[in-house]
């Protein structure tokens, strides 16, 4: 019987590689993001990727949670999650930082998982990056957080940046604007989609989020939430868009950012990509106010504000945008050897220069000289150390200069601080 040939098995649908080729624009934005944060005075935390069902189930963002679970032997049902902030809230209340002195202010990263909304049963994997500030609810904050983001954005080689905000007020704030524009749309509901209509009775804000032809201009007549902010909300709002006038940041106001989950407060914003393509609106960041959500987690009413990226949407635009990148592996020396003896001689100086500091690439698997400068020639290395069986025996090595083609044979023990003093050079 005929063995039947293995399937070549593929990453699961909603997941991708990330290839060496792009991580040369991982590389510049990961730098840039870090070193942002540090520079605004936020501290690395990370949270678990697996975290527990109920923690989500509670005053959820809206955000399509999957329902791939794993159950513990404890009878603990355990999701991936798919957000960072949920669990930064979470490690907040589990080690008492209440207690201690407040604002905290945290810097993550990593995948987060949704449920495909187009095709059941596919998880999502996504990348995200983002701050926290959790204590703090001046709204200060709010346009620090806007700037940080925005500021992370420019410094990935992104321009082309719109701020959109908006204020969503509190629960009585949004109650008295529900009102006001179900009344709006009451009075135009033939005018409307049928899944329109049907979001007048069940969830009106969603009205907002509407993109069918027919809609749009009951929709830009409605009536805007920020006409509708309680005295604090609207001092809020006030102060963060003087804020943000001060540093000169341009913005728009976006009455269609809005959120109907009930632990969201006061400020939203958007960092979209001003240019549209063929895949549409690319929003690079996101966030805003959420003081309630600590309280619905079981904790006191503490503020809290955030802001995340879009890593996919960022990496895609700064390829498609060829933004200048610090390129990838760029060695300083090449590391050729030849026989038995050469290899392990080679494997130490390799480690020497290692030590030192200095990046060397090698092919300690190949015994062709020729083979291995050719490869030398083709990473662009400033220099070439050649290490065979006489050198090996000699105590040497030889140095090649791989612009000029001048060799040197000098002794092992030297050759670290002649590279050193060459590179200086």
């Amino acid at each position: 019987m005929k063995k039947k040939k293995p399937q070549i098995l593929q990453a699961p649908k909603g997941s991708r590689d990330i290839l060496p080729v792009e991580h040369e624009y991982w590389r510049r934005f990961l730098k840039a993001v870090a070193s942002t944060a540090e520079d605004y005075g936020y501290q690395k935390i990370e949270t678990p990727i697996l975290e527990e069902a109920a923690l989500f189930e509670q005053g959820f963002d809206g955000t399509v949670l999957n329902r791939q679970t794993i159950k513990t032997a404890g009878g603990i049902t355990l999701v991936l999650r798919p957000n960072v902030t949920f669990g930064i809230a979470r490690s907040y209340l589990e080690h008492g930082m209440a207690s201690q002195m407040p604002p905290f202010k945290f810097f993550y990263g990593g995948p987060v998982f949704q449920a495909d909304t187009h095709q059941t049963g596919f998880i999502k994997q996504m990348y995200r990056f983002g701050v926290e500030a959790i204590g703090d609810g001046d709204p200060v904050v709010d346009a620090q957080i806007i700037q940080f983001c925005y500021n992370t954005l420019r410094n990935s080689g992104l321009k082309k940046l719109s701020v959109n905000l908006n204020s969503i007020g509190c629960h009585q704030c949004r109650n008295s604007y529900r009102r006001g524009l179900l009344d709006h749309y009451r009075h135009r509901k033939n005018n409307v989609c049928s899944d329109c209509r049907k979001k007048m009775k069940e969830s009106p804000l969603e009205l907002l989020f509407c993109r069918e032809e027919k809609c749009q201009p009951v929709k830009a007549q409605a009536p805007v939430i920020v006409d509708y902010l309680c005295e604090d909300c609207h001092q809020h709002f006030k102060a963060v868009l003087e804020f943000l006038d001060d540093l000169d940041m341009p913005y728009f106001l976006n009455n269609s950012l809005m959120d109907a989950g009930g632990f969201r407060t006061k400020t939203a914003f958007e960092i979209i990509w001003e240019e549209e393509d063929s895949s549409g609106r690319q929003v690079l960041a996101s966030g805003g106010r959420y003081d309630n959500l600590i309280k619905e987690l079981g904790g006191k009413n503490t503020p809290m504000a955030g802001g995340v990226l879009n890593v996919e949407a960022i990496i895609g635009l700064m390829k498609r945008e060829q933004v200048k990148t610090t390129g990838g592996y760029a060695p300083k020396v090449f590391l050729a050897q030849l026989g038995d003896r050469g290899k392990k001689k080679s494997l130490k100086l390799f480690e020497s220069l290692h030590q030192a500091g200095i990046t060397t690439a090698e092919a300690l698997s190949r015994d062709s000289i020729k083979t291995q400068l050719h490869n030398a020639e083709k990473l662009g290395t400033p220099f070439a150390l050649i290490m065979g069986q006489q050198e090996a025996l000699d105590g040497t090595v030889i140095i090649r200069d791989m612009q000029s083609g001048v060799q040197e044979t000098l002794s092992q023990e030297k050759v670290v601080d002649e590279i050193k003093k060459r590179l200086r050079k």
